[in-house]
């Protein structure tokens, strides 16, 4: 997936544009941008599309925060 996404890592911003380029551990999540593909959409983006809060819940479950 791709988008603007931010974290921060090591009390660093980092900026990443390919969701699977984003580290399994950090700090925060400080922006979720998914790119949305223009309309109209096909059932295929529809299904992609709809895995975005999925995605979302995952980066949220990768951060550390709590633990410094």
């Amino acid at each position: 997936m791709q988008g603007n996404f931010v974290i921060l890592r090591n009390n660093k911003l980092e900026t990443y544009n390919n969701y699977k380029a984003i580290p399994k551990s950090f700090t925060n999540l400080i922006k979720f941008q998914p790119v949305y593909p223009p309309g109209p959409h096909t059932d295929e983006q529809h299904e992609e599309m709809e895995k975005y809060s999925e995605y979302l819940t995952e980066l949220l479950g990768r951060e550390n925060a709590s633990s410094n």
